[in-house]
This record gives structure tokens, C-alpha cells and sequence, in this order.
């Protein structure tokens, strides 16, 4: 089976819509790791389109902030805006969509998805030190993970980590232990503005990460628009 994995997508549709038209005749189904909504000005048309066409998703703390289910004061100002703003504007069925999405891990064949870290949803797993504080937790060969915002990949065995070169395809090697970030479509944080994503071919075991150059500027204009942050329109084009 050959997956489209997306993640963070903050209600950025031309991000979106980039990636999907990129990745289109690439893939069989369509895995998310959370963060459908937050940031951006297009929650609905997101969760619109992640209702129709995404086969297995976990919710991320934005998802959970902007209905109601998480408490936003540890959000920094401008999410806690965006968060109030997203839940004015969701439609009810939107609302009632993100208020069920299941907490991670959820299973995928032999592999996991979450949105922070298999032990804790809402963890962020950014650096070695982070990764290797799960290692000896993991109950399946692969993880999915989002909410960084960093395109990553990690393998670990026993006592051992290493990050990998995740440019290109990358092999999954048997008795091995890996945890996968695709990036964030909408807002990566590691100086590339393009979307971010990732596919895995689980009969091959070869995970490809990959990027969607898109119409920034539009994006922007929508934040500024819909009287979002500032801020929240600026950094697309910085890539943090």
C-alpha cells in the first residue's frame, strides 16, 4: 500500500492544495498526524476536504484547543487568537468532526500514528535527547509523528539512535525501530517555506519525504484578511 502522509496542516488550503496536486497519482490512501486546523484562515475547506478523502487521522493539540477540549492558556498569544477565531468560524459538522478524532496512537497495519509521541500526544519529540527518552517504549516498528513541524526521521535500536539523512527514499532496514515526521504542510520550521509531506510504500518499506512549493502570498492574505496575527501570515514565508 502506498500512503500519503501529511501533518500540521493549520488550515492552510493553498498549502494544501499544492501538496495534493504534487502528490496526485502518487499514493492509495491518505494518513494525517493532527493539526488540521489553528493558525491559518481555510479551517473549514480543510476539514471539508480531510472528511472526504482522509482514511485514518490523530487529532493534535490545535484540533483539541480549537473545539473546546484542551485548555488554551499554555497556547502562545497569537495560536490562542487563532484557536478562538477557528472555533467562531467552524461549521457545526466541522466542529463535531475534530471533537471525535481519535487520540495516538492509532494502528496502521504494523505501524503507529501520533501526533506528539506514543507515550504522550501532546510531547514534543525535537531532539535526539527527546527521541531516545521514547525508545524503550515502543511497541511497533514505525511511527508517524507531527506536531515539531520538522521533516525527521529517526532509527533506533536497543540503546542506540541515529538521525537520518532524509532527503531522498530511505529503506526501512528489519530490526529496527523508526519514528517518522513528515513536516508540516503549512508551516515548517526548519527555513524551507515549501509544504511538507512524506510517502510510505509499506510493502517496500521505503518512506520518501517531499516538498510542494505554493502561492505563499495568498496564504498571507487570507490570514491578514480574516484579522488573524500578523505574525501568523509573516513566518510562512520565513519557514519557522
Amino acid at each position: 500500500m502506498r500512503y500519503l502522509i501529511v501533518s500540521d496542516i493549520h488550515a492552510n488550503w493553498h498549502a494544501l492544495e499544492a501538496v495534493l496536486r504534487q502528490a496526485s497519482g502518487q499514493y492509495e490512501r491518505i494518513l494525517c498526524c493532527g493539526d488540521l486546523v489553528g493558525y491559518g484562515a481555510d479551517p473549514n475547506r480543510v476539514v471539508d476536504w480531510a472528511r472526504e478523502n482522509v482514511d485514518v487521522i490523530v487529532r493534535g493539540n490545535h484540533d483539541k484547543g480549537c473545539v473546546g477540549l484542551d485548555d488554551l492558556e499554555w497556547f502562545n498569544t497569537a495560536a490562542r487568537q487563532s484557536a478562538h477565531w477557528t472555533q467562531a468560524v467552524l461549521t457545526d459538522a466541522n466542529l463535531a468532526y475534530l471533537t471525535q478524532l481519535p487520540q495516538g496512537p492509532v494502528v496502521v497495519e504494523d505501524f503507529r500514528l501520533v501526533h506528539g509521541s506514543p507515550l504522550d500526544e501532546d510531547e514534543y519529540l525535537i531532539g535526539d535527547a527527546d527521541v531516545a527518552g521514547v525508545a524503550g517504549y515502543l511497541d511497533a516498528p514505525v511511527y508517524f509523528f507531527g506536531h515539531t513541524h520538522f521533516q525527521r526521521a529517526y532509527r533506533l535500536s536497543g540503546g542506540s539512535l541515529r538521525r537520518l539523512e532524509f532527503e531522498g527514499p530511505c529503506a526501512l532496514e528489519s530490526g529496527f525501530a523508526y519514528l517518522i515526521n513528515p513536516g508540516s504542510v503549512s508551516q515548517p520550521r526548519d527555513h524551507d517555506p515549501r509544504a511538507a509531506y512524506a510517502y510510505y510504500d509499506s510493502t517496500a518499506r521505503v518512506v520518501t519525504p517531499a516538498r510542494a512549493a505554493y502561492d505563499i502570498e495568498k496564504a498571507q492574505a487570507r490570514i491578514l484578511n480574516a484579522g488573524l496575527p500578523p505574525l501568523l501570515a509573516h513566518r510562512l514565508a520565513r519557514g519557522t
